[in-house]
């Protein structure tokens, strides 16, 4: 059951990271022709200038569970210092713009194709452990316990034999007790009658 879930979850990711990787080539092949085409329109200082004055990304990291495994979510927190929106279409020159956006495609495009990554991983050594587990209870300990429930049953069987055995002794025993009993009780008669 959990592997079956895990199985599909690794599934879906897989089909996502197909599309993602797709993406990701695109993203990178646009970038860094956004990123030459800025350098040949306004030079590379232009570039580094604005680069400058780029604000501060930070990535934050929470965990979701799916079927007991701890999977990561990875979010963005960017920080725009002078580089605003406002000032991006003011003073910005277009190429330069465009590859600041394209980049920022690239990075967001970046952390999903990791936190996808890292999350078909850790599914990958998940499936791979419940398999193990699964292989060592089938393989191991049904056997196993199979061999014991013969063995408890086979020393059942042969205790009941014993007590069978042993009630027939007790009885034959207390059977001919009682014959003795009765034999002497009839001596005693016998002998108490010839007397009289």
């Amino acid at each position: 059951m959990k592997r079956s879930a895990l199985i599909m979850e690794f599934l879906n990711l897989a089909k996502e990271m197909k599309n993602l990787r797709e993406n990701l080539r695109n993203d990178v092949e646009n970038a860094t022709q956004t990123v030459t085409k800025a350098e040949i329109s306004e030079g590379k200082l232009s570039i580094e200038r604005f680069a400058f004055m780029a604000g501060e990304s930070s990535v934050s990291m929470n965990t979701k569970n799916v079927m007991g495994v701890r999977i990561p979510e990875i979010g963005i927190n960017s920080e725009r210092a002078v580089l605003t929106e406002r000032f991006r279409a003011i003073s910005v020159p277009p190429a330069i713009n465009d590859s600041i956006d394209s980049f920022e495609r690239l990075f967001q495009s970046l952390i999903t194709v990791v936190e996808k990554e890292k999350s078909m991983r850790k599914l990958l050594y998940e499936i791979d452990k419940t398999k193990r587990r699964s292989n060592a209870i089938e393989f191991v300990m049904i056997p196993r316990l199979n061999e014991n429930a013969k063995y408890i049953r086979m020393r059942l069987d042969e205790m009941e034999r014993d007590t069978f055995t042993t009630l027939k002794i007790v009885k034959k025993k207390i059977t001919s007790q009682e014959e003795e009993v009765d034999k002497a009780e009839i001596e005693e008669i016998d002998s108490s009658g010839d007397e009289q």
